[in-house]
């Protein structure tokens, strides 16, 4: 069920991508107890213009990020509802290139995720599911002070997020997810804030509202579309606020093909509106889910 989002390992230049958490057609369908499952993704993203506060800075920064996750999942009852927890960890690439060409990449293991997810109403034969999660990021990953662009974050997060889903026809059924990720402070925020030396990164809570359609074609392909709002998040540096409130919008296509391989997922997506931080000109992520 839910899944985070691909934790797509972005480092922005200058400081911070805003994370949110994606959901895949069906996430908010509630498993079967006593599964295992191993997930392998490839996430391949691509962000390049800066803005502030609605307006492009000038220059033609590029960063492209490449990824590989690896999920191992188990479901269960708990306490009679159904439920499915999950370890997550990335290895990757971030790459600079255009303007910022001239700043170090970076290779390596990403930051830690843990998710817990429960069922407190699941009516199958009415395809009706409410679902509540609950997140935890671990800085795990590479992180150097003296680099703009790291796998890592160097704080902890957290993320509460809820889902809904339910039949609008016979074959298409309609979702809505909300969640909220709340945001550990980094001490040790030196070129990724644009400093010469450590200084104390904070941020705002991130809240994203994500909707869509998901249409089953037949017993084997799925389809669906989503369109996500991501506000808030805003950054201080040594407790100065820099008034670079995230306000994005941006949609992302799904389709899923269950094979006797296991499920394979293919989506693309990008940013349509952004009022701050970096423009993701593509998203694309390639998966396979296998039970064991």
């Amino acid at each position: 069920m839910l899944r985070i989002k691909n934790l797509l390992l972005l480092a922005v230049f200058g400081p911070y991508l805003a994370w949110a958490i994606d959901l895949q057609p069906n996430d908010i369908v509630a498993p079967a107890p006593n599964k295992n499952y191993l997930t392998l993704s490839y996430i391949n993203t691509e962000n390049t213009t800066q803005y502030r506060n609605g307006s492009a800075v000038p220059g033609n920064p590029v960063i492209d990020t490449q990824s590989a996750n690896l999920r191992g999942s188990r479901t269960y009852d708990l306490g009679g509802l159904p439920a499915v927890s999950y370890l997550q960890l990335p290895y990757g690439t971030v790459k600079p290139g255009g303007s910022i060409a001239n700043l170090p990449s970076d290779t390596g293991i990403g930051d830690l995720s843990f998710a817990t997810a429960i069922w407190p109403y699941a009516n199958r034969d009415t395809r009706t599911y409410f679902a509540i999660a609950g997140y935890l990021i671990a800085p795990t990953g590479g992180y150097s002070s003296q680099q703009t662009l790291n796998l890592g974050e160097n704080r902890f997060r957290t993320d509460l997020q809820v889902g809904f889903q339910m039949p609008i026809t016979s074959d298409l059924d309609g979702m809505i997810a909300v969640d909220t990720m709340w945001f550990g402070g980094n001490s040790q925020c030196a070129a990724a804030c644009r400093l010469p030396t450590n200084s104390t990164l904070s941020q705002k809570p991130l809240t994203t509202t994500q909707l869509g359609p998901i249409y089953r074609i037949n017993q084997i392909f799925t389809v669906g579309a989503s369109y996500f709002y991501v506000a808030g998040g805003a950054t201080s540096i040594n407790n100065t606020y820099r008034n670079d409130v995230v306000n994005t919008q941006r949609f992302l296509l799904s389709g899923q093909a269950h094979t006797p391989i296991g499920r394979f997922t293919l989506q693309y997506g990008r940013d349509m509106e952004i009022k701050n931080g970096s423009v993701q000109t593509r998203l694309l992520a390639v998966r396979l889910a296998k039970e064991f």
